[in-house]
């Protein structure tokens, strides 16, 4: 059996290789493969580690094969970094294993069900009509047509809940295959049963100790990694947000309903990345569709590149197991990607992103052609 992930690892942690040892224990000859954000992640942000360094992690950890989910899906709503994800693995692999608040996949996908009919989308445009934020018009939304909402509040079961609509829409042969997240998601507080990411991307930057919280294997892969923060690389955010055009400002992703005008004022008026950002959010807007659409702008993408299917996969690191997985996988048609350029707009956007992900590096820039240098791990 084939059982797919979809992840960032920003950066892998105990709760990541929980997750790995529950499915090698339910499928000890199985494969494990998972499919990563890559160098930018759903938040809008650079990730703390290259993707070279936590795909390493990964196999080291129980993976078999890391594939990169394309930029056009890591930087995108919930909503497409799911289906993006499921798309990528679809046909390919017979399960896709998450983590979830609420590990109950009845629940789970009569939420998904709601969230595609009529009915539900009817009621949402009705309460975005209001000026409410997506989350809260989703909230209000499934609580008017019955749906018990306590549990869609908690970020794990949100992603759960797209991975399953998307396994519908999609009329995947996949099978949800859910289990327990424990702790909480965001939490800032140290936990070494069940760590947050974001608690240990906070110690990382704050150099307080953060190997307790990391598998040992994966904790050798960070060690000598440079660390990537948004602050580093503003300046360079802010030249290219002064030197766009009103035409480039309109093409952004997530511009709808005149937040891109909204931005180019603010950018052509504000001295910092905050400023800028508390000029342009408002009740409606949340700070991660405003992250994820100036993170775009920084790299070039557009609303209807981010909108389009990327044409090929590139694989990031496997074991001996996955390479006969990704062998048989592209046998039948997959379209993953070893190495070979193949000339397309999504080169272009993979080129511009790996040299500008250099620029968060902590300390000093990294070289513009340091990603056409990494070689794909096998083990």
């Amino acid at each position: 059996m084939v059982t797919g992930v979809i992840c960032e690892y920003n950066p892998f942690h105990l709760g990541h290789k929980k997750q790995l040892d529950v499915i090698r224990k339910d499928d000890p000859d199985g494969t494990i493969v998972c499919i990563m954000s890559g160098n930018f992640v759903q938040r809008g942000a650079p990730a703390i580690i290259d993707k070279t360094h936590r795909a390493k992690a990964a196999i080291l950890s129980g993976a078999d094969l890391v594939l990169e989910l394309p930029i056009t899906s890591a930087l995108s709503s919930a909503e497409d970094f799911a289906a993006g994800g499921v798309s990528a693995l679809n046909g390919f692999c017979d399960r896709l294993c998450f983590g979830a608040e609420t590990a109950d996949v009845t629940l789970l996908q009569k939420t998904a069900d709601c969230l595609l009919s009529e009915e539900y989308r009817t009621a949402l445009r009705l309460h975005l009509d209001k000026g409410l934020s997506f989350p809260a018009a989703r909230q209000e939304a499934l609580t008017e047509i019955g749906i018990n909402t306590d549990f869609i509040s908690k970020p794990n079961n949100i992603l759960a809940v797209e991975y399953c609509k998307a396994i519908l829409s999609q009329n995947s042969s996949m099978t949800p295959y859910p289990i327990t997240r424990h702790g909480n998601y965001h939490s800032t507080d140290a936990d070494t049963e069940n760590p947050s990411a974001t608690f240990i991307r906070q110690q990382m930057a704050n150099n307080a100790p953060w190997e307790c919280f990391i598998p040992q294997e994966a904790a050798e892969c960070f060690k000598d990694a440079k660390r990537h923060y948004t602050h580093n690389g503003e300046r360079a955010i802010l030249y290219k947000l002064r030197t766009m055009s009103d035409a480039e400002f309109e093409a952004l992703p997530y511009g709808s309903e005149g937040l891109w005008r909204k931005l180019m004022h603010a950018a052509r008026s504000c001295a910092t990345l905050d400023e800028i950002i508390a000029e342009t959010k408002s009740k409606r807007y949340t700070r991660t569709r405003l992250d994820r659409m100036i993170m775009c702008a920084y790299l070039g993408i557009t609303k209807a590149q981010l909108e389009s299917n990327a044409p090929y996969i590139r694989v990031l690191a496997f074991n001996q197991k996955g390479r006969k997985a990704l062998k048989s996988a592209r046998e039948y048609g997959n379209y993953f990607n070893i190495g070979q350029r193949i000339d397309s707009w999504y080169q272009d956007i993979e080129d511009n992103s790996g040299s500008l992900y250099g620029l968060f590096a902590e300390e000093a820039p990294e070289n513009a052609n340091i990603e056409q240098k990494k070689r794909i791990y096998s083990y």
